[in-house]
């Protein structure tokens, strides 16, 4: 069912904001069900249009679903029936905000002819000034980002018909040494996703509008 919304009193449908709104964590998944690699690739691309701080794009997403890999993952995830479960869970990784990848980063924008080169030196300079001698900027990029990415992926698999659950239930310390992340990856969380059985919840009600938005 396609939401009508009313803009400047004319209803109208959006299939993206009925996405959104139609959009639950889910509990339930179908344990038999699995995605193809061309479908697991695609949630990631999706997931990589999201927005990241001066086109970093520090992030990386480990795709855990075989058996041996949902086994190595489930006792340091809480032993979580998503893990086990749903066709696949991703490990979002973040990575410190480093100024000095943004030349490489850049490169394609300029070579598409999006960006003029000698603006690079505009986007990395700042951004070496913003982060180089704070590392917990350097940390709250990498959290922004894995979270941005995230986010993508949930709302591209729910309008591809599939459930995803987001878990920070895990044990950080042992995910990193368990799927190798570099010392500069964060697990930012675990993304679950795969197609649903019955009986997961809607959407919840959430907090009124009034309560959580000031107009100045």
């Amino acid at each position: 069912m396609t939401r009508t919304i009313m803009t400047n009193g004319i209803p109208m449908t959006n299939a993206v904001i009925d996405c959104i709104l139609s959009r639950s964590a889910a509990k339930y998944y179908d344990p038999a069900a699995t995605l193809s690699d061309e479908e697991v690739r695609e949630l990631v691309r999706i997931g990589t249009t999201a927005p990241t701080s001066f086109h970093l794009q520090n992030w990386r997403f480990i795709a855990v679903r075989t058996l041996e890999a949902k086994a190595r993952l489930s006792p340091i995830a809480w032993s979580q029936p998503a893990i086990t479960e749903a066709a696949v869970t991703f490990i979002v990784c973040g990575q410190l905000a480093d100024s000095g990848v943004i030349p490489d980063r850049l490169a394609p924008l300029v070579k598409a002819g999006i960006m003029p080169a000698e603006m690079v030196p505009e986007w990395e300079i700042p951004a070496r000034d913003l982060y180089m001698e704070y590392p917990q900027r350097q940390r709250d990029e990498a959290v922004r980002t894995g979270t941005f990415g995230a986010a993508a992926m949930i709302y591209a698999a729910r309008s591809l018909g599939l459930g995803s659950t987001p878990m920070i239930g895990f044990d950080a310390d042992a995910v990193h040494r368990e799927f190798g992340l570099s010392k500069d990856e964060i697990p930012v969380m675990l993304l679950s996703v795969g197609p649903e059985r019955p009986g997961n919840w809607p959407q919840k009600p959430r907090r009124p509008v009034s309560d959580v938005l000031e107009l100045v």
